[in-house]
């Protein structure tokens, strides 16, 4: 897509994010015993299987799970790029703030090719409704203009933005198509922090994308299949004080 413009779509969905994005619902519990009339439950999602990419930059490195269960066609296409090393040089250069959320982050941070020789024909639009993949923070998804552009540009959730997910019933066609979901960031969400939080300029960009452009584009060094992170050790329980030891008895 377009290197500092992005689609309608989404500054049309942001306009419509509620504030309070990220304290989200949760369904009650079924009960034990359904009517028998009911519809049975939803078949649990198939378990899925990734494909890791390791993005290094001079920040520190970003490991991405890709789905490639419930996203094959967004997930092959952005690994066609890697194995091209077609990222490589690719830069992050957007980081929006959410005016709302004082004191956590909220937004989003994109990233892209920049070199249009590197570009490989669009990928097919694969709806959060056809998916199951939502955006909530650390969801990595794809930038577009209309369903189906979509290229090399990708964007990391910093917090929950179920605005940009499908309408539901929507099978791709705008508006209400959503963006591509495709995975989540698996480790080095601190290093996608410390990029977004870099100072931005107030004068690039055009606009919903100005004042969202860095000042100082963060360049992605290379990137690599690699394998799944080491998943982070579980923090170690503390010994009873005294007063919580109990009483043995006779």
């Amino acid at each position: 897509m377009g290197r500092l413009t992005f689609c309608a779509s989404l500054a049309a969905a942001l306009a419509l994010v509620p504030a309070g994005l990220a304290a989200q619902e949760t369904a009650p519990a079924p009960s034990a015993a359904p009517p028998a009339d009911e519809a049975p439950a939803e078949p649990a999602p198939e378990p899925a299987e990734y494909a890791y990419v390791a993005l290094k930059t001079a920040k520190g490195t970003i490991t991405l799970a890709l789905d490639t269960t419930h996203a094959p066609k967004t997930s092959a296409n952005f690994l066609k790029y890697v194995d091209a090393k077609n990222l490589d040089g690719a830069l992050f250069y957007r980081a929006m703030h959410l005016p709302y959320g004082e004191g956590e982050d909220q937004g989003l941070l994109q990233g892209g090719v920049r070199n249009a020789a590197k570009l490989f024909d669009p990928v097919a639009h694969e709806s959060t409704n056809e998916t199951g993949i939502k955006h909530t923070t650390g969801t990595i998804s794809m930038a577009r203009f209309a369903p189906g552009t979509a290229t090399a540009d990708f964007m990391i959730m910093l917090s929950d933005m179920p605005a940009l997910d499908a309408e539901e019933g929507n099978s791709g066609e705008d508006p209400g198509a959503g963006f591509a979901a495709f995975g989540h960031v698996a480790a080095g969400m601190d290093v996608v922090k410390a990029i977004w939080s870099q100072p931005r300029s107030a004068t690039k960009g055009e606009g919903v994308m100005k004042g969202d452009i860095l000042e100082n584009e963060v360049p992605i060094l290379s990137a690599r299949r690699t394998s799944a992170p080491p998943k982070a050790p579980e923090t170690p329980q503390s010994p009873p004080t005294e007063a919580e030891t109990p009483t043995p008895t006779s």
